[in-house]
Parts: structure tokens; sequence; C-alpha cells
């Protein structure tokens, strides 16, 4: 159990403020960097010029593929509703991402230093979730101009008014994230905030695909409810900041940290170029929760019907790859509606990503080679294995989604689902990378062809299978 945290009231005297060890520590860090202040406001101005270039640039490009003839004419109620739905689920992730990371996180040096330290836990956090808050409420506010923007909204007033709604919601996701971060063990209403938005889109996604199919329009709002959602969300962002002021002092060393360490993972990972660093923190932590389970006896057989058994089991204790894998046909007819003419690609996309989800055996025997000596045989007969439990699922998610695309030739689809399983498969077996391999000059800097090589094992098969569909379908 954690010790509890000492407050200014019972810290022992002569101990220095917050303030103080925080105007200490800034005067040291300053002794070890050389940029000006000039240097800072041209990196932040190049920034802002990037993101705000490049991102109107891709609502300009997303506006336009929306209304070419290539998509395809779809009804607007529909892809009105699927875009609610899509915002409800990108609210889910959200609010999980935050809960992976903290989201407020300390490094181990200051872990060590100071959050151990009898030093005011409140003082010491809150200029950083002040920060958060003001970056959480400017993210969402140009995320909610995009939106709006790629809906065809050009009016400046509704534009601020989107700006608005998106700020107040993404300052109460974030400060009531920090609110859960202090909350006990065991509290249930964290996982119900992040489950709620993800059952109404997945609501809303399977009423729009069954009136859609059906054939009949779906009324669209004469008006988009944006003055409603400032109402709601701008008071319940100053509710949930002074909620998570409040619960400051409750967030323990434990919760500060292990954020940090999947902040960590994923910068190295970026950095890198190997998703398999995040991917393997993200594994091991789900199999710490689960924490016990229930042996059973294998069926009798030979050893590959053991280890077949083996991999069936794991996707029983992991059920939610079978849920990922089930919402992707969801999802597949979503797209079909909203989006017509891409629904031949897409279903190769989504049909990649449903095989991913269940290729846990296989990414597990071939990243470990004292796995696979324990368990004895060749290395193709392990990995052929395991390719099982992925091919037998793609097999099906790809005859549940048949009736979403057009026919093409008669080879065409069997031929793309065999060719998704084959992408899954180069994904999951792709040996470690090796960063000694050849790189380019070229005028944007050095590229590294090979680690890009490398990395693309998997994709790059893909990506020739959705051209094949789009030239072909």
């Amino acid at each position: 159990m954690t010790a509890p945290l000492a407050t200014v009231a019972d810290a022992p005297a002569g101990v220095p403020t917050a303030r103080q060890v925080r105007t200490h520590l800034r005067r040291a860090r300053r002794r070890h960097h050389d940029h000006s202040l000039g240097d800072v406001l041209g990196d932040a101005y190049v920034m802002v010029l990037f993101v705000g270039m490049y991102g109107w640039f891709a609502i300009s490009a997303s506006r336009d593929m929306l209304n070419s003839p290539t998509v395809g004419q779809a009804d607007p109620g529909v892809r009105w509703w699927l875009a609610v739905a899509a915002l409800l689920a990108g609210a889910g992730l959200a609010w999980r991402g935050l809960r992976a990371l903290g989201p407020l996180l300390v490094t181990p040096a200051t872990q060590s230093w100071v959050a151990s330290a009898p030093i005011d836990r409140r003082a010491w956090l809150a200029p950083r979730l002040g920060v958060l808050l003001a970056a959480a409420a400017a993210g969402t506010a140009l995320l909610g101009v995009a939106v709006a923007a790629m809906g065809g909204v050009s009016d400046p007033t509704a534009l601020g008014w989107a700006a608005a709604a998106g700020a107040g919601w993404g300052a109460a996701a974030l400060a009531l994230s920090v609110v859960a971060q202090g909350s006990r063990t065991g509290r249930r209403w964290p996982a119900v905030a992040g489950a709620v938005p993800m059952l109404a889109a997945a609501i809303i996604t399977g009423l729009v695909v069954l009136v859609g199919r059906l054939g009949d329009g779906l009324p669209r709002p004469s008006a988009t409810p944006t003055a409603a959602l400032v109402a709601v969300g701008v008071p319940l962002a100053v509710v949930a900041a002074v909620l998570a002021v409040r619960a400051l002092p409750r967030v323990d060393r434990a919760t500060l940290t292990t954020g940090a360490q999947f902040a960590n993972a994923a910068a190295t990972a970026t950095i890198l170029l190997d998703p398999t660093l995040l991917a393997g923190l993200v594994e091991s932590r789900r199999w710490r929760r689960i924490g016990r389970v229930r042996s059973r006896r294998f069926l009798p057989g030979p050893a590959w019907w053991a280890l077949l058994q083996a991999d069936v089991r794991r996707l029983g204790r992991h059920p939610s790859a079978l849920l990922i894998w089930a919402a992707l046909i969801g999802v597949q007819y979503a797209a079909a509606l909203a989006l017509p003419g891409l629904a031949g690609a897409a279903q190769v996309v989504f049909g990649y990503l449903a095989a991913d989800r269940l290729t846990g055996g296989l990414r597990s025997i071939s990243r470990s080679p004292g796995l696979r000596r324990a368990l004895g045989g060749s290395d193709a007969a392990l990995r052929g294995i395991h390719v099982v439990v992925p091919a037998v699922g793609a097999g099906l998610w790809w005859l549940s989604t048949l009736p979403t695309v057009d026919g093409g030739p008669a080879w065409l689809a069997p031929t793309l689902a065999l060719g998704v399983v084959a992408a899954a498969w180069r994904a999951a077996t792709r040996p470690a990378i090796d960063y000694g391999g050849a790189t380019a000059n070229t005028p944007f800097g050095m590229i590294p062809v090979d680690l890009l090589r490398q990395g693309a094992r998997g994709p790059a098969l893909l990506a020739v299978l959705v051209l094949v569909r789009l030239l072909l379908g």
C-alpha cells in the first residue's frame, strides 16, 4: 500500500515548498540548456505553421474526397449519424488513452526526489494540471473546427461554436481522467465512463446499418446541436476541473509512474519505428490485469492439437480481440454505406486489422526463440499451427462482409482473403529490426530505406492488395 501523502500542515519544519523546489529545478535546468527564447519561439512558430498548413490541406482533401464520384454518393443522413458514432467511438478510445497515460505522470528522477519527499502534492501537480487542461482544450477545439469544416461548415460563428464545444468537452475529459487517477482501486465509474460512448457508438452504427440496408432514408437534424454541446460541456469542464484539483492529493506515486512507462515506450517505439516496444508493454499489462485463470485439461491428441487448443484458449482469456474482430464487421458495413465507392478497399484494410487481432499466439511464438525451443519442433511447424486461428477468423470475417461489396471476378475474393492472411502472417512473424541497414541521401535528408522496408513487411503487401481491389473492383 502507498504511504499517506504529506501535506503542508504535517510537513516537517524546514521542508521547502513546491514553488521553491520548482524554482530550484528550473534554475538547474537552465545551466544545462543553451537554447535562447528566440529559438524556442522559432520552433513554436514552425510547429504552428506546420499544423495549420498541413491540417487545412488534409481537411480540404477530405472534403473533396467525400464529394468525389470515386467515393460515391451516400445518403446525407447516413453520413451524419455515422459521423456521430465515429466521434463517440473516438471519445471512448481517447478516454482509454488518457487512463493509460495517467494523464498526470512524472519521470523516475522526479518520483525519487520529489514525489517521495514531504512536499504538498497538490501544489506540486497543480501547474502541470493547468498545462494539460489548456493543451486538451486547445487540441479538442482544433478538432471541433476540423470536424465542422469537413462537414461543410464555413461560417466563422459556427466554427467558433464548434471550437467552444470541443474545448469544453476536451477539458472535461482531461479533468475527469485526473479524478479517476486519484480514485481508489476498484472504483467502477472510470470503466463505465469509457464504455458508455463506445456502447452508444455501436448502437448507433447498428441502427444506421440496419435502416440503411433496408433502403430507408435517415433523417438528418436541421441544425447541429452545437449550442447544446457548449451549454453542457463548458459547465462540466469547470466542475470537473474543481474536482480534479481536489483529487490531486490522492494521486499516488504508483499512478504517476505507470503513465510515464507507457509514454516512454510510445516515444521509443515512434523514434525507433518499432511498434513492438509499445505492444509488448500493453500486452504485459493486459495479462497482469487478468491475474488468475482457471486451468482446464486439454483434449487428448498429438502435440500440434494441444498447441492449437492453447491458442484458442488464449482468445478466451483476451475477449477484447474477439470484440474488436466482431466490431470491425459493423465498421465495414458502415463504411460501405458512407463510402460506397471505397467499400472494396475498406474490406481489405479492415479484414487485415481483424486478422491481426487474432495473431497473439503467432506473435508470441515468432518473437521468443526460447519459447520455440521449449515447445520443440521446427519453427515452420510452430508458426503453421498458430496461423490456423487467424486464418479461420479472417475467412469467417470475409464471408460475413461479402454483402457489402460488389461482385468481381470469381477468383478475386478468395485471392484477397488469402492475401489478407498472408499480410497478417508477415506482420506477426517480422523478425527483430536491424538498425544497420542502408540509408539514402535525399534532398529531404537521410532516409533509412532498409528500416522502412522492415517496418512495412506486412503493410506493404496490404497496400498491393488494396491497389488490386481498386483496379479490379
